[in-house]
């Protein structure tokens, strides 16, 4: 079995436009559009999809609702989280959490998507052997 893609389901193609906007800025990854509600940024190993809830009542059963995510975190690893951060700057992304040592040495970021998704973008801290390698 493969873990193909995650898919966040939003309200209609002005949403998607949105999302996709926000996703592009923060990994630098364009998107393809087949169709207005629907669009995929490819990474290495797994896809990010968006599309409308329209499209999940069409084809989907009605089986997800737009924007009422409370329990997943959508998680990048980045080389350095604080460039990122620079990069980025903060005045127009909502920021949850501001870069941030956690307790087992990732440097983390939160931030929330423009339908409120928590969105973890983090950095690993270099090991023992590769501080002393520098």
């Amino acid at each position: 079995m493969k873990f193909a893609s995650i898919r966040l389901v939003t309200g209609d193609p002005a949403s998607v436009d949105t999302l996709v906007s926000f996703y592009t800025r923060l990994t630098g990854i364009s998107a393809t559009r087949p169709v207005p509600d629907f669009a995929e940024l490819r990474f290495a190993g797994l896809v990010l999809a968006i599309s409308t809830e329209r499209m999940v009542q069409q084809f989907n059963a009605g089986a997800a609702r737009a924007a009422a995510n409370r329990s997943a975190i959508l998680e990048f690893e980045v080389d350095d989280v604080d460039a990122l951060y620079q990069r980025l700057g903060d005045a127009s992304m909502d920021t949850a959490m501001p870069p941030t040592t956690m307790p087992w040495g990732n440097r983390s970021l939160l931030l929330r998507d423009p339908d409120g998704n928590v969105v973890n973008v983090f950095s690993r801290p270099a090991t023992q052997e590769a501080a002393h390698a520098l």
